[in-house]
């Protein structure tokens, strides 16, 4: 065993009920670090291409990094990774909480799943070992009531879980996985995956500290970091910028399609914090405490234990509904947490409803004798319920926007609001232009993330970018930041930690920081290459599904200004992007026509294993 890492993984098939370890040496750490790079290269090598996302030849596979479980700020998260079901292409999402470090402290470094159980099961890791343990009396339990009767159960209420609810048993394609209640590995589907494989928990508990090489320089940068926390994260979590999202028309507002919400300030985390936060919580060993707790007991009752809404909640069930109900987004929130729902692909879908009622290709003959029109907060709450049981309408929400929009047909396209199958994030591509291009060209589909944020990062000076780059900018030196960046920042899904703390963007401290956990003498160009071996990796394995460079696109709606407000002026010139996408392929080594990796290119990342997979495919 290394420093950082275990060098073990724990291999199940669950239609065989078989559990067996793989262990690797310290130079397939060194090429994958962990997260992201290690669930592509098992995509890669084990999925056979063009398999439904939903039958048991899917790999579903937990991939903490080499940060994770180090003591020290941000060191909590985990990837969880599988072909989508939401969009058929590569699937991903991170979680923070205490799972990740307790799967690490259970001398794992990941698990890797396949096959589908017989009846529905969880899976139980300790300090070395594993076991399959029946699950049918927690099916249909919500989270909160599955993690308490597995931790009375297997008597040790510090179990960590990484679990699904009714959503992801009943296959909803936009399912997450919930760890430790609060936080959800939340994009692509990976709690419907989970479902399709009977498998209701993960349940972990470890004893074995993960050892650091140089625990003195650790210490030296968690005292750095502390004293260059941003103290906002701290006070309000994420939602504190409603006001100045709407007059910079970032806001969602009505399925993206208005600029103007009038009371933005009834659902900010400002407002969040005066009325019914309860407390802030932290991620294992982190000092930020970022993350809200709200409780409520009227008109919606609200247990604590599920968290509160960050941000992307926030607009995603609040501003994209046309709802300014704070009480009723907490209670979504909540139900969301409870039944494995991704709160942004929840929201983002329901708006789309909303908007088909509005426009006559939904009735209340449709919706149940709901009205289900923007704005109305408690056919909202109801709508969550419906998609989470797969009931009326509900079933066929269920099956996401893209899907959604074909069943109900007569135009619905139109309102359909996704790249890739994936829905968008709460960011306006019209503001951010580089974001769109992120949002394209995206292996999961729309990412924000890992994403560039036109707003706040115009140069990178450690990265050799010095003068900033114009909001407006869609040329070559806003495409040059976007690759130097997005490149950078994705290193955060294999190394493992937190996007907000500030190290992320300081190369020459993460570069430190990955050094004292290691041992290794890392340079930031390593680093930057495990980035680029990230995004060619996912990359091929889309390819290898199919997906070509109309794939790489906006939806329409944003070729068009918002309605009214500060973008009612304002919207993506396709040209622009499209020559954006070009040069982006060339500038990453890909062919400029196919959006390929090239040969060459994935020789130059010492990967060159992945052409042969290409080609196989």
């Amino acid at each position: 065993m290394g420093f950082g890492f275990n060098g073990k993984f724990l291999r199940v098939d669950l239609s065989k009920e078989k559990l067996d370890i793989e262990e690797h040496d310290e130079s397939f750490y060194r090429t994958y670090f962990g997260g992201r790079c290690v669930i592509a290269y098992y995509l890669l090598r084990e999925l056979k291409p063009g398999i439904d996302p939903l039958s048991s030849e899917n790999l579903l596979i937990f991939a903490p990094g080499v940060i994770t479980g180090a003591p020290i700020s941000g060191s909590g998260r985990n990837s969880v990774g599988a072909k989508s079901p939401l969009s058929d292409s590569y699937g991903e999402a991170e979680a923070g909480g205490f799972f990740g470090a307790e799967l690490k402290h259970a001398g794992f470094d990941g698990i890797i799943i396949k096959g589908k159980a017989k009846h529905p099961v969880y899976l139980w890791v300790s300090d070395g070992e594993a076991e399959i343990r029946d699950a049918k009396h927690l099916w249909g339990l919500d989270t909160g009531d599955s993690q308490e009767a597995i931790r009375k159960e297997l008597g040790d209420n510090m179990i960590r879980t990484a679990q699904i609810g009714r959503a992801g048993e009943n296959l909803v394609r936009f399912a997450c996985v919930i760890q430790d209640l609060r936080d959800s590995a939340g994009r692509s589907g990976m709690g419907a995956v989970m479902g399709s494989k009977n498998l209701k928990a993960v349940a972990v508990r470890g004893s074995m500290r993960l050892k650091v090489a140089d625990p003195s320089r650790l210490r030296d940068c968690s005292k750095w970091l502390v004293e260059n926390l941003p103290s906002s994260l701290h006070d309000f979590g994420t939602g504190a910028m409603m006001t100045a999202h709407v007059l910079s028309g970032n806001l969602p507002t009505r399925n993206f399609r208005d600029g103007e919400f009038p009371n933005p300030e009834a659902i900010s985390a400002q407002t969040i914090a005066d009325t019914v936060r309860v407390g802030m919580a932290a991620c294992y060993a982190c000092a930020v405490r970022c993350k809200k707790e709200v409780k409520m007991e009227e008109p919606w009752k609200v247990e604590p234990i599920y968290g509160g809404p960050e941000y992307e909640t926030l607009a995603a069930l609040g501003s994209n509904c046309g709802i300014d109900n704070l009480k009723a987004i907490c209670k979504a929130n909540e139900l969301c947490q409870r039944y494995s729902l991704d709160t942004i692909s929840t929201g983002a879908t329901i708006a789309f409803a909303m908007e088909c009622f509005e426009n006559g290709l939904l009735t209340s003959k449709d919706t149940g004798g709901m009205n289900v029109s923007f704005g109305d907060a408690e056919a909202m709450v109801n709508m969550v319920e419906m998609i989470a049981n797969r009931e009326g309408i509900g079933n066929i929400l269920a099956e996401g926007v893209k899907r959604a929009a074909v069943k109900i047909g007569r135009g619905a396209e139109r309102f359909a609001v996704h790249v890739k199958g994936e829905e968008l994030p709460m960011h306006d591509p019209r503001l951010k232009r580089g974001l769109g291009l992120g949002y394209s060209v995206f292996p999961t589909g729309a990412d924000h993330n890992n994403n560039l944020h036109d707003t706040g990062t115009t140069s990178l000076p450690g990265l050799g970018i010095f003068e900033p780059v114009p909001l407006e900018d869609l040329g070559p030196k806003k495409v040059r930041l976007f690759v130097y960046y997005t490149n950078w920042r994705v290193i955060s899904n294999s190394l493992l930690m937190c996007n907000f703390l500030p190290w992320v963007a300081d190369v020459e401290k993460l570069t430190d920081i990955v050094r004292a956990i290691t041992g290794w003498d890392v340079s930031s160009f390593e680093l930057y290459k495990l980035g680029e071996r990230s995004m060619n990796m996912t990359r091929a394995f889309n390819v290898r599904e199919g997906f070509t460079p109309e794939d790489d696109w906006l939806p329409p709606r944003f070729f068009k200004p918002q309605t009214s407000g500060p973008l009612s002026k304002t919207a993506v010139n396709p040209d622009n992007l499209q020559k954006a996408k070009e040069l982006y392929y060339e500038m990453m080594g890909w062919n400029p026509a196919t959006g390929t990796p090239t040969k060459a290119k994935l020789a130059e990342l010492g990967i060159a294993w992945v052409a042969d997979e290409i080609e196989t495919g």
